[in-house]
């Protein structure tokens, strides 16, 4: 396959706590043959799952380095454990993610598998690097229809977003961000210093002993579901907006980041490929102590508007794509660490909001019907910017909730 080169990824390489999870109970009993073959499969099918981080001095460019073995690390675990909200799943998350993946020599999926009465409950941890929340839930879903139903998972060639050419037209920079874009280029050019991967992940793992992120689980069942979505339907807004309503309305915050999947707006997205193809905007609410109903109406019209409206839509890619990617390097070690920058502290702070953890957000990977897969549970990143995201997935009828937290009381 051609190289694919980091590009609006790169914003996800030397930024820590980029990694997230998905956890699915698959109905069928603990087999470590049948496992060890559905990954082989996994990784004939995409390429990405052998890559390593790779660099070409020449071009200061960052690709995924295919190579010829599966990077996936398995870990087969002797325990039975009672399912996706065992304390086991969660404690071994937290481990795994405790310190800073060095991707130049150890791959972007680690895999966990447990005994379950009757299923299987594997935890799978991405580096944000292979994919997004979508392509993530996409590759469980192949794990688990080969491993319970033998559907054999096919090949995918991975061609990620390469220019602003793969955005559609009128997605263009507004003025304003473009001028600011422009002049934190020019003082990242007069600084003329690089941020060296060693040295990040070196500043990555301190910050992590400090950072501490908890992560607290919740669900609504069935019935409970059928509620809110009767409620949503007769105000005419999605469940994704009444989620939003109620994070206003328990936080006290009056702006929200929302994560939106543009796989189908893209020419470059190949079904069921790994990579990145969503973008994030974030909804301002205004007014305090009104019906959750009424608040989700406002959110609903404004997030429509925005998703009608490319250059909202686009605007952090479009920041992503326009940013001199070494300055991108720099955003998070300049503003959270010793390197000194002023471009990178200015981007770090005036477009990401590094500089303290204080951002809400919610991140919905939607519904699934699965025979395949009884449950299952999207464990959000918590990248240096948020003080609470929720991780949404609805699984067979059933949401389950992950909430990644912080406590800004905790010295990070």
């Amino acid at each position: 396959m051609t190289r694919q080169y980091l590009y609006t990824e790169r914003t996800h390489l030397m930024c820590p706590n980029m990694n997230f999870g998905i956890v699915a109970e698959m109905n069928r009993t603990f087999d470590e043959n049948r496992i060890r073959h559905t990954l082989s499969l996994l990784v004939q099918a995409h390429p990405f799952l052998s890559a390593l981080l790779g660099y070409e001095e020449e071009t200061g460019q960052f690709y995924y380095h295919i190579t010829s073995d599966s990077q996936v690390d398995l870990i087969i675990k002797d325990e039975t454990i009672t399912g996706l909200y065992d304390k086991s799943v969660m404690s071994e998350y937290e481990r795994l993610i405790s310190t800073d993946w060095d991707l130049i020599r150890e791959g972007m999926l680690k895999i966990v598998c447990w005994k379950q009465e009757n299923k299987l409950c594997v935890l799978l941890v991405f580096h944000h690097l292979l994919a997004d929340g979508r392509g993530a839930l996409s590759l469980a879903k192949e794990f688990a229809e080969y491993y319970v139903h033998g559907n054999i998972p096919q090949y995918v060639e991975e061609k990620l977003i390469s220019s602003v050419d793969d955005f559609p037209r009128g997605s263009e920079l507004p003025a304003v961000s473009r001028i600011l874009v422009d002049r934190a280029n020019k003082t990242w050019k007069k600084e003329n210093h690089l941020v060296c991967y060693e040295r990040y992940h070196d500043f990555a793992n301190q910050y992590l002993q400090k950072d501490r992120v908890i992560h607290d689980t919740f669900s609504f069942d069935k019935e409970r579901m059928n509620e809110i979505q009767a409620q949503c339907r007769e105000h005419k807004v999605t469940v994704n907006d009444y989620l939003t309503a109620k994070m206003h309305e328990e936080e006290k915050t009056n702006k929200i980041i929302i994560a939106s999947d543009l796989r189908e707006q893209l020419s470059c997205y190949a079904k069921g490929a790994l990579g990145n193809y969503s973008t994030a905007f974030s909804v301002h609410i205004k007014g305090k102590g009104e019906d959750t109903m009424i608040t989700a109406r406002k959110i609903h019209n404004q997030v429509q508007k925005i998703m009608n409206t490319p250059v909202s839509l686009y605007l952090i890619l479009q920041c992503f794509a326009r940013l001199n990617p070494e300055l991108l390097d720099a955003a998070v070690i300049a503003t959270r660490g010793d390197f000194e920058s002023k471009a990178g502290k200015f981007i770090g702070t005036v477009f990401f909001g590094f500089e303290s953890p204080t951002g809400y957000s919610i991140t919905n990977l939607g519904k699934i019907e699965s025979s395949s897969i009884d449950n299952a549970m999207f464990i959000p990143p918590a990248s240096p910017a948020v003080k609470k995201i929720q991780g949404i997935l609805t699984v067979n009828g059933r949401m389950n909730v992950c909430v990644s937290r912080r406590n800004l009381g905790d010295g990070v």
